[in-house]
């Protein structure tokens, strides 16, 4: 492709769609062609100049974009994304892939057959900090324990939106993907079995969904995983973001900022200090080495992530990267994150 501007279409205008819409319009490698939501919604000023359209198809059959962004609820990804590569468009796609592992092998198999660049939304992918913890796990050796928690205590709009979500996709998956990806980066084993439990904390979700869960992954390697999320106005705010890589060597952890909230998007991402800790004893059983905290200064907020994760899908487009991997590891950790949710529905561990 030249390098004249890519024609993008973005399709969900929430937070995350319109977070990338704000860098499409930002990036010069971008042009919005449109944007589109099944209703109105309130647009910043940077974007209130675009057609705006309802209809998803319509939009597709009518804009014909070189790129279509689509940052709807879950449960139309996998239809959306398929429909826009069929038409000639390359897609990025907010997580997780799919509502199903079975719709989300399909979306790559469509995306490998027609040749279109499909990048999932995994924003830690694109962090500077998270990246240098995963280095620094890596640096330790495992096997690994891996200690992960992401709960929010919702009020307000985000309850409004955590329960539109949990019609189709629990906590669990919607978050769990994201750091069940990284577990995956770290330890490079293969996952064999998954025990999950959950519950169902208020009568305003649907009696088939729970809006707590946390489960257990065991790796190939003896790897072990805990993650943990919960969304509503009930949850606690106490360790509501737990981040502990453990080794035989040591451990790294992330340390929150005093005063962090749960429902602070930028709180999700951002790492304030990485600690590592060495498991190196002395004669007397006295630690050689003292903690380390690595001070994650300037680190890149929310809005700034989505912009890496445009400039990335850019990239993809313009060089022709390979991408096979990217897709495989977004299945893997969605097979992992659906494994779970069969688990708390059935009570079963579940063999992968």
């Amino acid at each position: 492709m030249t390098d004249r501007p890519i024609r993008v279409m973005v399709a969900g205008l929430g937070n995350m769609g319109k977070s990338h819409a704000l860098a499409y319009h930002a990036n010069p490698g971008f042009e919005i062609v449109g944007l589109v939501n099944r209703s109105p919604v309130d647009l910043p000023a940077e974007l209130k100049g675009y057609p705006f359209l309802s209809s998803f198809n319509e939009a597709l059959a009518d804009l014909k974009p070189d790129l279509a962004s689509v940052c709807t609820y879950s449960e139309s990804h996998a239809e959306y994304a398929i429909s826009a590569m069929r038409q000639g468009a390359h897609v990025f796609l907010e997580k997780p892939i799919a509502t199903t592992v079975a719709d989300a092998e399909r979306v790559v198999e469509v995306a490998t057959a027609e040749g279109r660049k499909l990048v999932i939304g995994y924003i830690l992918r694109h962090h500077p900090s998270w990246m240098r913890l995963i280095e620094e796990a890596r640096s330790l050796g495992g096997p690994y324990v891996f200690r992960l928690n992401l709960n929010q205590q919702s009020s307000g709009p985000t309850w409004q939106t955590h329960k539109q979500l949990m019609k189709s996709t629990s906590p669990i998956v919607d978050c769990g993907v994201h750091y069940v990806d990284v577990m995956c980066q770290i330890t490079d084993a293969k996952p064999v079995k998954v025990r999950g439990m959950g519950l169902r904390m208020t009568d305003e979700v649907a009696p088939e969904m729970y809006n707590y869960g946390h489960f257990q992954v065991i790796f190939e390697d003896g790897s072990v995983g805990w993650y943990e999320a919960g969304w509503g106005p009930m949850m606690s705010e106490t360790a509501f973001f737990v981040k502990d890589i453990i080794s035989p060597n040591g451990a790294v952890s992330i340390v929150m900022a005093e005063g962090a909230k749960s429902d602070d998007i930028d709180t999700h991402t951002k790492t304030s200090t990485i600690r590592i800790h060495r498991a190196e004893t002395d004669a007397d059983g006295h630690f050689r080495h003292a903690d380390a905290d690595l001070a994650m200064e300037g680190e890149p907020d929310h809005q700034a992530l989505c912009d890496r994760e445009q400039a990335f899908m850019l990239k993809a487009i313009r060089e022709d990267m390979n991408l096979a991997r990217h897709m495989t590891d977004a299945v893997q950790s969605l097979r992992i994150c659906l494994a779970a949710d069969e688990s708390i529905r059935t009570g079963r561990e579940i063999d992968l």
